[in-house]
């Protein structure tokens, strides 16, 4: 069984500093949804706020249609998993996943039976009788997991569960995270400040800043259609273009730059007129060389560095008056692209894969 979840005009504070204004969010049952943005943005916060270990300043909190307000953590439904996992060491695997049966009195024959129901649920059966130490990194996480299930919450609430695995632990479990929720069919609310395990397993995100929801959509919306300059500098890499607006209407925006005119994609929540300070952002596999082909915008460049990645190429080039080098990511076809730095090109893009936005605050570097 799920619930949905909602922050209606949520405010938490302590004392002058404000740690989450004005939020109101639907998280809808059933789905995996992830807060997301840097340390310090509130995110976390607004975890406790949902689990019972902290009180809104203002505002309510709401499961599965019910105010929580005054309902300590130990009666919501809902189970948390803490960045450390706190396993028991003392105890075998299964105990561990059974551990909140035994508190609510549950038998002993019972509590073995679900929880090697949960272990065969993980992809690890047969383990009950390890101890915690005898487990991997990953095998770890997944009994976390499996303990917290064995509660039968409604919500599931993890707060950065992945920060301590290496990279490619890291991949292969947020894919083993993303397997188990669709199992299960409860809703999950994710913490992370890492945009590929946001991506990857979300339904929807909410990238914070500085306790502010700055948007809230699924992730291919996020990366391609960002509405402010926070996040299209923080969701995946952005080459960012200083201007003022030229021309300006519902579809598209003309921005006088540096390097020239950028007609560029205009975003259906930002508000843009002639004359308006701006940012166009164009993400580096959006460049292409020109090769003479004819295109929405076009900017000359000099080459400074190629990096070969395997995948990819990756190109640094300085453009007329950029105070910060531009990116430019190409597949690797199996050829080489042999320029030499200094070498003076010429980039493309078109209009609909570059966005502009009004100025305002950039994610830190």
């Amino acid at each position: 069984m799920s619930a949905d979840v909602e922050l209606e005009n949520v405010w938490i504070r302590f004392g002058d500093f404000v740690a989450a204004r004005e939020v109101n969010i639907t998280i809808e049952g059933g789905s995996f949804f992830s807060f997301l943005g840097p340390s310090g943005c509130g995110k976390t916060t607004l975890l406790r706020a949902v689990s019972g270990f902290l009180e809104p300043s203002e505002g309510r909190v709401k499961i599965g249609g019910q105010d929580m307000a005054g309902i300590g953590p130990n009666k919501r439904p809902t189970a948390l998993i803490f960045q450390n996992l706190a396993l028991f060491p003392l105890m075998t695997v299964w105990e561990n996943i059974a551990f909140a049966l035994e508190v609510k009195g549950v038998g002993k024959t019972e509590r073995r039976k679900r929880a090697e129901e949960l272990l065969d649920l993980i992809a690890l059966p047969g383990q009950g009788d390890k101890m915690v130490h005898e487990l991997s990194g990953g095998q770890k996480q997944r009994v976390a997991i499996a303990r917290a299930l064995a509660a039968e919450p409604q919500v599931l609430l993890l707060d950065e569960p992945l920060s301590a695995l290496d990279l490619k632990l890291r991949q292969h479990m947020r894919t083993e995270l993303r397997a188990i929720q669709q199992r299960v069919g409860i809703t999950f609310i994710y913490i992370t400040h890492d945009q590929g395990e946001a991506l990857t397993m979300s339904d929807n995100v909410a990238v914070m800043s500085e306790g502010v929801i700055e948007q809230v959509t699924d992730g291919t919306s996020l990366y391609d259609h960002p509405e402010t300059p926070f996040v299209a500098s923080f969701v995946g890499e952005n080459n960012l273009f200083r201007g003022r607006v030229t021309e300006a209407d519902a579809q598209f925006t003309v921005v006088d730059t540096n390097v020239g005119p950028i007609r560029a994609r205009t975003s259906t929540k930002a508000s843009l007129s002639k004359g308006d300070s701006a940012f166009v952002f164009v993400r580096p596999e959006s460049l292409k060389f020109t090769n003479g082909a004819s295109a929405d915008n076009t900017i000359k460049a000099t080459v400074h560095t190629e990096e070969f990645e395997g995948q990819f190429w990756q190109v640094f080039l300085d453009v007329p008056g950029g105070d910060k080098r531009i990116k430019m990511s190409l597949v690797n076809d199996g050829r080489q692209l042999g320029h030499a730095p200094g070498a003076q090109v010429d980039l493309s893009f078109p209009a609909e894969l570059a966005v502009a936005l009004p100025e305002g605050p950039l994610a830190a570097e």
